[in-house]
């Protein structure tokens, strides 16, 4: 079925390659694609004022970043999709463990080792983000595969909507530091002879979200019209209870929304201003409702912005690595033009920004769209790479 799991034999190869499924790859397309603009506004046009303050930023600002929180969700999501996926063609149960243990131990130590340097032209801190916990989530899963289905998925839907309701860590302990990265929003913790650890993205929470995705793979084996019924209820279902609970304040966020002086719209926007760091119920309700629907209206896409996605949702790690490249080595080489040293905006003080230097939207977007379409032809060479050849490092890139 055009539109369903398609395995491919490679040529002179005698095997299959893992199953794909076109929803899947477009809208991991789409969510990287935007992703980038978020990375690139960081380094090229970052503001004094946080984006998602909403008594301060402007709306464009806010809608700038505030669109991006669907990428790590998704991502994240999409994951544990695509995890089952794999474990359909590898049914040696030992063969995935060992696949899932290396790949996953694989994209922490590029997290600590390569990505952080091309955020930070260095390392100040110990950054970890959304792949160290894929990562995390990926070793988890290599331990825990014979489990029931049912009981992983269980689980992580309870931490899902439960881990709001732990209180935040209060360092003191080195067992308190292990508590804040599995819970906490970004904590600082100080490692003896190395630099300190920042945990933006915290465990419990992400890896869950990777669970679930793993346990509700099996949606992708189903008949396209019944996937995408199933998908649409369930994402319709996520923003209903969504807006149930922000409307309430009840609970589901640890920020409330209110009125705001500045008029209806800002009010709006203080309603959608939920909770990434750790993120909250609410903000995955929304999130991953919205993913949901996107996968069902994706499914039968065929015009040529799906290709193109699509292309980039084939080659998710790469692109992820190749952009934070090309917007590295760009920043640095247009802040040395233009204010005569290199800065790293993102890591450096506000009031020690060059006096020069002026916040512009504009000059963001269109460095999101050249980077964009940079990216296109290496990423395309890179997927028919792949498709040629069955090399055992292709699955770890």
């Amino acid at each position: 079925m055009k539109h369903t799991i398609a395995a491919v034999a490679l040529p002179g190869s005698g095997r299959a390659t893992a199953p794909r499924v076109q929803a899947i790859d477009v809208a991991r397309g789409l969510v990287m694609v935007v992703m980038a603009l978020d990375h690139v506004r960081e380094f090229w046009s970052p503001t004094p004022v946080r984006p998602e303050e909403v008594s301060q930023a402007s709306a464009l600002l806010f809608f700038t970043r505030w669109i991006t929180h669907f990428c790590a969700p998704t991502f994240v999501l999409l994951a544990g999709f695509s995890i089952f996926l794999y474990q359909q063609k590898h049914t040696d149960r030992s063969h995935v463990r060992k696949f899932l243990l290396t790949r996953g131990l694989w994209l922490i130590g590029l997290e600590l080792i390569v990505i952080n340097f091309l955020l930070q032209w260095g390392y100040q801190l110990l950054l970890l983000q959304v792949i160290w916990v894929i990562g995390w989530g990926m070793v988890l899963l290599a331990g825990v595969l014979w489990l029931p289905r049912w009981l992983l998925g269980l689980l992580a839907l309870v931490l899902i909507a439960g881990h709001n309701a732990l209180p935040p860590v209060q360092l003191a302990t080195t067992s308190d530091a292990l508590l804040a990265l599995l819970h906490n929003g970004p904590t600082v913790i100080p490692l003896p002879g190395l630099p300190p650890l920042l945990a933006a993205y915290t465990l419990v929470p992400w890896v869950a979200v990777l669970v679930a995705g793993y346990c509700f793979g099996p949606w992708f084996l189903v008949p396209v019209a019944q996937r995408q019924r199933r998908l649409r209820l369930a994402g319709t279902g996520l923003l209903v209870l969504f807006g149930a609970l922000r409307a309430t304040n009840w609970y589901g966020d640890s920020v409330p929304w209110s009125v705001q002086a500045r008029g209806l719209g800002y009010s709006v926007l203080s309603f959608l201003n939920v909770t990434k760091y750790p993120p909250s119920l609410l903000f995955l309700c929304l999130t991953l409702g919205v993913a949901l629907l996107l996968l069902s209206a994706v499914e039968g896409s065929t015009g040529r912005i799906s290709q193109a996605l699509r292309t980039f949702g084939q080659v998710p790690f790469f692109y992820y690595l190749l952009h934070l490249a090309l917007i590295s080595v760009s920043a640095w080489v247009w802040t040395r033009l233009a204010f005569g040293t290199p800065v790293n905006f993102g890591f450096t003080a506000a009031k020690d920004w060059p006096a020069a230097y002026q916040p512009s939207l504009l000059r963001a977007y269109v460095v999101w769209l050249l980077v964009v379409v940079a990216l296109y032809w290496p990423c395309r060479w890179y997927r028919n790479y792949k498709a040629r050849h069955a090399h055992w490092w292709l699955s770890y890139l």
